[in-house]
């Protein structure tokens, strides 16, 4: 059976598009669209999809709140933000509202579908230009805001550990991961667990925000002082 797809953006040609670069994909089917919030919400409930692929600037914005709606009415459907908003902000919301990826509307065809099966097997896919943008805000930030943000009391990480939380952070897949650190992509799985766990993180777009946020990324030297190794 293939991967049924709710298709929810407010611009009808955009929606055209989307139809037309997934009508090649065997195992992708857009079984229905919608222009709002409260329609995609509605149609979610009605056709239980296996994911929404969704814009979060909707024209009604309610957008981060129909992704909350969705996963709270509808939960074995996932939801996949395709959107034009890069900013932190937008990330973050519409990772804490339930998420699994985010990506940008310059991605291609062939990126898309597949960003489309990772989410629908619950692997999450992060916008490389939005990782970046994550990175370079918070390399952005003052010594004291680094300070501030954190947390209260660290938990001890790995070398390792850290290493694969800043390959996520970059929008990294698992695979590329293990090729850049010379591990088994068992081994990034396994740290991957360990570090959920111990922050008590959802998934992959959220441990991304959480990182940058919490200054567990060695994005310059300040940064380090938050960091607890072993």
């Amino acid at each position: 059976m293939g991967i049924r797809v709710l298709l929810l953006d407010n611009q009808p040609i955009f929606r055209h598009g989307v139809k037309v670069a997934l009508k090649s994909e065997r195992d992708i089917e857009i079984i229905d669209e919608a222009a709002g919030a409260n329609e995609g919400i509605e149609k979610a409930v009605a056709l239980s999809p296996d994911l929404v692929l969704m814009d979060i600037m909707l024209s009604d914005g309610e957008g981060f709140a129909a992704v909350r709606a969705i996963r709270q009415r509808s939960p074995r459907t996932r939801v996949l933000i395709l959107t034009s908003c890069a900013d932190q902000a937008s990330f973050r919301n519409a990772s804490q509202a339930g998420a699994i990826g985010y990506i940008l509307k310059d991605i291609g065809e062939a990126n898309l579908a597949n960003a489309i099966r990772a989410a629908h097997n619950d692997k999450t896919r992060l916008s490389p230009t939005v990782a970046r943008q994550l990175i370079r805000d918070f390399a952005a930030s003052s010594d004291e805001d680094l300070i501030d943000a954190a947390p209260s009391s660290p938990r001890r990480l790995s070398q390792r550990e850290i290493d694969v939380l800043a390959g996520v952070a970059q929008g990294l897949s698992d695979k590329q991961i293990a090729a850049q650190l010379f591990l088994s992509e068992a081994a990034v799985k396994t740290r991957l667990r360990s570090i959920y766990q111990k922050y008590g993180l959802r998934n992959r777009a959220h441990a991304a925000v959480f990182s940058v946020e919490n200054g567990l990324l060695d994005t310059k030297p300040s940064a380090r002082t938050n960091l607890t190794t072993k």
